[in-house]
């Protein structure tokens, strides 16, 4: 298994601040990975009680049938996060919970994916791309078709953790709009937006909601924004060039529109 490398945050002791109701219901916060799962999950900490939230570890098809029981059982809801692709168990394991699924703009994702791997946060045995011998540009497509043996194609991961659990009751959230929303965090359609995320998560907007949000928010919580790993490489462009824009489209066809993302 890859080692990830993380730094601590401190919104435990932020949680405190505020007056937590007990969550009713378990709330399973699941992702695509590189899509943004830590600003969810930072964000959703502040508006539930600690002992209620499961820091134990992230939930995945290889640890699920040790830690269900924990996070999904509906007499003592948890909060709890992941990256769980779709199968049989999964959906047994997670039906009795509140599922929100945060997806990213492929196109975006395979820059993120591609920054995290040359990152002195990721350890695979993979080291020999974080050096000059891999072009950009083969790093990029690496990214989209997979490495053999190695890394998975971007495809199994949109397909298993993302467009499979559409129209199951799994509520999607884009990552680009909560960054937008955050954005114009004053706006009376940010404060609609959240909302509707902690309703979909069954828990009541506070009136220090916009507080909440912004202490979740800060990038400097999350373990693995851009700015906050360890990147000796500027190989990787800002923007996906045009040629391994088609290339996703190739790869993964259809997938954008069906999550939303058109241009």
């Amino acid at each position: 298994m890859p080692t990830i490398t993380m730094k601590q945050d401190n919104l435990n002791d932020r949680n405190g601040e505020f007056v937590q109701a007990p969550l009713r219901t378990p709330v399973f916060l699941n992702s695509v990975p590189k899509s943004g799962t830590h600003l969810i999950r930072n964000i959703m900490r502040m508006f539930v009680p600690v002992e209620q939230q499961y820091h134990e570890t992230f939930i995945q098809i290889p640890n699920l049938r040790g830690h269900a029981a924990k996070v999904f059982h509906p007499a003592k809801p948890m909060l709890s996060w992941g990256h769980l692709l779709f199968s049989d168990e999964s959906v047994m394991a997670t039906r009795t919970a509140r599922r929100i699924l945060l997806v990213r703009d492929p196109y975006t994702w395979v820059l993120a994916r591609a920054r995290f791997f040359v990152s002195e946060n990721f350890e695979a045995g993979l080291e020999h791309l974080k050096g000059p011998q891999i072009s950009p540009e083969a790093l990029l497509n690496m990214m989209i078709f997979g490495i053999h043996t190695k890394a998975p194609p971007m495809l199994d991961i949109y397909q298993f953790n993302a467009a499979a659990w559409i129209g199951t009751g799994t509520v999607v959230y884009q990552y680009e709009e909560i960054v937008r929303q955050l954005k114009s965090i004053d706006s009376p359609e940010a404060e609609a937006f959240f909302a509707k995320l902690l309703d979909d998560c069954g828990i009541e907007k506070p009136a220090d909601w916009k507080q909440r949000v912004l202490i979740g928010s800060d990038r400097k919580q999350s373990a693995t924004a851009r700015e906050n790993l360890s990147v000796d490489d500027d190989r990787i462009p800002a923007v996906l060039p045009d040629i391994q824009k088609r290339l996703v489209d190739v790869a993964m066809p259809g997938m954008r529109a069906l999550l939303g993302y058109r241009d």
